[in-house]
C-alpha cells in the first residue's frame, strides 16, 4: 500500500501521463491517497509559512505575532481541494467538456489531490533567503494539474485544460495589476 503510494506521488513529480491515463490510478484508495497528499502538503507548508512570518515579525518588530493554526491551515487546505475541484469540474465537464470527456467528480477531486504532489518540495525552505523558491513548486503543481486534465477530460491538446487551470490566476494577476496602476497614477479609493 505504501509503495503504490510512493509510486502515485513520484509518477506525479515526474509528470508521467501514465499516471492519470491508467484507471487502476483512480481505484478505491485514490481518494485516501489524494486525503493523504492534501494533508501531507499542507503541513509541509506550514515550513515557509512559518518562515515568512518569523521574518516579517523580525522586520516590523512584532512580538508575540503568530501564524495560522493548524487546525486552520488543514481546513482551507480541504476546502481550496473541493472548491478548485468543483470549479475545475464545472468548467471542463459541464461547460468546456471535449467529445470524450467522461469525468467525475471524484476522478477529478483525486486528480487535483495528486497534482498537489510538487508542493512536497517545500520542507527545504527553511530561511527566508530560499522563500522565492515556493514559485518552483508552484509552477510545477501547474504544469502537474495541466497534465493530468488533459488526461483526465480526454483533451486532445494541452491548450484548453492550460485555459481552464490557469485563468483564475489570470484574473488575479490582472485584478492586482490594475490595483497597482491606479496606486501608480495617484487614484487611491
Amino acid at each position: 500500500m505504501f509503495a503504490e503510494f510512493f509510486n502515485i506521488v513520484l509518477k506525479s513529480i515526474k509528470l508521467d501521463k501514465g499516471l492519470y491515463s491508467d484507471n487502476k490510478n483512480f481505484g478505491e484508495a485514490s481518494i485516501y491517497f489524494g486525503i493523504v497528499i492534501i494533508l501531507l502538503t499542507s503541513i509541509i507548508s506550514i515550513i515557509p509559512g512559518s518562515v515568512f512570518t518569523q521574518h516579517m515579525t523580525d522586520i516590523l518588530g512584532i512580538k508575540g505575532a503568530k501564524g495560522p493554526s493548524f487546525r486552520s491551515i488543514l481546513i482551507t487546505s480541504f476546502l481550496i481541494w473541493v472548491i478548485k475541484s468543483g470549479y475545475l469540474y464545472f468548467v471542463g465537464v459541464v461547460l468546456f467538456p471535449s467529445k470524450s470527456t467522461k469525468c467525475t467528480f471524484r476522478k477529478l477531486l483525486v486528480t487535483v489531490a495528486y497534482a498537489n504532489s510538487p508542493f512536497i518540495f517545500y520542507i527545504f525552505i527553511i530561511d527566508f533567503k530560499l522563500i522565492y523558491l515556493t514559485f518552483i513548486p508552484y509552477i510545477w503543481y501547474c504544469v502537474t494539474l495541466i497534465i493530468g486534465l488533459k488526461y483526465t477530460l480526454n483533451y486532445e491538446n494541452y491548450f484548453k485544460p492550460s485555459i481552464i487551470s490557469l485563468a483564475p490566476q489570470t484574473l488575479l494577476l490582472i485584478y492586482f495589476l490594475s490595483q497597482a496602476m491606479k496606486i501608480n497614477n495617484g487614484i487611491v479609493s
